[in-house]
């Protein structure tokens, strides 16, 4: 298999066959290392199209995701590396749920589906975070509705403030539960 670099923090897996290992892990790493996000991903899916998207993505913690919903679609996550908090919210931004999840053979969950459209962003608890994250299609960037109540990733000094902010919440919840 051979991967095509599309952007900076996106590469295509081309033929009808996708096998990702040690040497494609080791590309998005250095692609995460030189991407001003600070993530990279492999479609194995051809297009935007596709109906069914699969994707393995790399994210160093400091990357912000803001939270954002996908109305009309599914989201499933299987960790291959690293450890990561999923924080779904409700429509205020209050957090409704914080789902742990780290590799197989670990004392966290692996594997977790969204099956309807919430909030929601990551944490990322380890070093760096690698999953395979499986959505269906097709792609449509204006279809993404982001949090009003968490501020654009362009303003990089307000997002990283929430993302502390939003740590320190999460901390207090997991506190509060254990």
């Amino acid at each position: 298999m051979s991967l095509v670099q599309k952007s900076p923090e996106v590469f295509l897996a081309e033929g009808p066959i996708a096998a990702v290992g040690p040497a494609e892990i080791s590309t998005l790493k250095a692609a995460v290392a030189a991407s001003p996000k600070r993530r990279a991903r492999i479609n194995a899916h051809p297009d935007g199209d596709d109906a069914l998207h699969e994707m393995i993505i790399a994210i160093d913690p400091s990357s912000y995701i803001r939270p954002h919903k996908h109305p009309g679609k599914s989201e499933a996550f299987h960790i291959v590396e690293g450890e990561v908090d999923i924080v779904v919210f409700n429509d205020d931004g209050e957090i409704e749920r914080v789902v742990e999840l780290g590799p197989p053979g670990g004392h966290r969950p692996f594997y977790y589906r969204m099956s309807n459209a919430f909030f929601h962003t990551l944490i990322i608890r380890s070093d760096l975070l690698i999953v395979h994250e499986i959505t269906n299609g097709p792609f449509r960037p204006t279809a993404t509705v982001f949090a009003d109540f968490a501020p654009e990733d362009s303003d990089a000094a307000k997002a990283k403030a929430y993302q502390a902010e939003l740590v320190r919440r999460v901390a207090t919840l997991q506190d509060a539960a254990a």
